[in-house]
């Protein structure tokens, strides 16, 4: 292990760490709310690590939900991460090791940091991907435990990942000279929004977002998207 790439992934991941512990505790604590115990919470902190679809899976779980429910709520909750894969093409592609994990971590948050960074070791992205992710377990098994032995009030816990994906987009935008993507999918999402309405704009506004994206990269070319 090259420990200077280590302990430059532990120092970037930092940043993340306060967020995944405080958003993994929420969801630990409204998962056993909700009768779920330890198992089930490493289970779907450890395999399903999503945040938003954690949060979702929650309410899937104690309702009852069909499988196709299951799976459409998946896709339209966790679409955004094609928009992930299409930035990191270029950088992921060349992996020789630990590819499919670090396609599998790439949250968020690890996103948000490894778009912005150019690493001369690859094996940077391992660590940094996953130490969030030991963050993010850590984080909801504290919650799960804590929610056996502490009373809570759940009020507003549920709107933490909408606050979460703000301050990731107003950091992006203050961190990145190129503008145009973002405004460019906010530009589509009003107007599907205009079109589809407030309850069905979401997965048409994340397809158009998408076939916004491609399109732009290929106008630009593949060295400048």
């Amino acid at each position: 292990m090259n420990k200077k790439t280590f302990k430059e992934a532990l120092k970037d991941s930092l940043n993340i760490l306060p967020g995944y512990i405080v958003l993994g505790i929420g969801f630990g604590v409204l998962l056993k709310a909700k009768g779920y115990g330890f198992a089930m919470c490493l289970f779907m902190s450890g395999l399903i690590y999503a945040g938003s679809m954690q949060y979702v899976g929650i309410d899937l779980l104690s309702n009852g939900a069909s499988l196709i429910t299951a799976f459409l709520m998946t896709i339209m909750v966790n679409i955004r991460h094609l928009f992930y894969g299409i930035g990191m093409l270029r950088e992921y592609q060349s992996l020789k090791k630990h590819r499919i994990y670090n396609i599998f971590a790439l949250t968020d948050e690890t996103f948000s940091i490894v778009c912005n960074k150019k690493a001369e070791d690859k094996d940077y992205y391992f660590f940094l991907s996953l130490l969030n992710h030991s963050y993010w377990i850590t984080g909801s098994l504290i919650g799960n435990i804590l929610g056996d032995v502490l009373p809570f009030d759940y009020t507003g816990i549920d709107f933490s990942m909408t606050a979460l994906f703000i301050v990731i987009v107003v950091s992006q935008w203050e961190n990145s000279k190129d503008h145009l993507p973002v405004m460019l999918s906010f530009a589509v999402s009003l107007i599907c929004l205009a079109v589809f309405g407030s309850n069905d704009f979401l997965i048409p506004s994340m397809v158009c977002i998408i076939v916004s994206l491609f399109v732009l990269r290929k106008i630009r070319g593949d060295t400048d998207a």
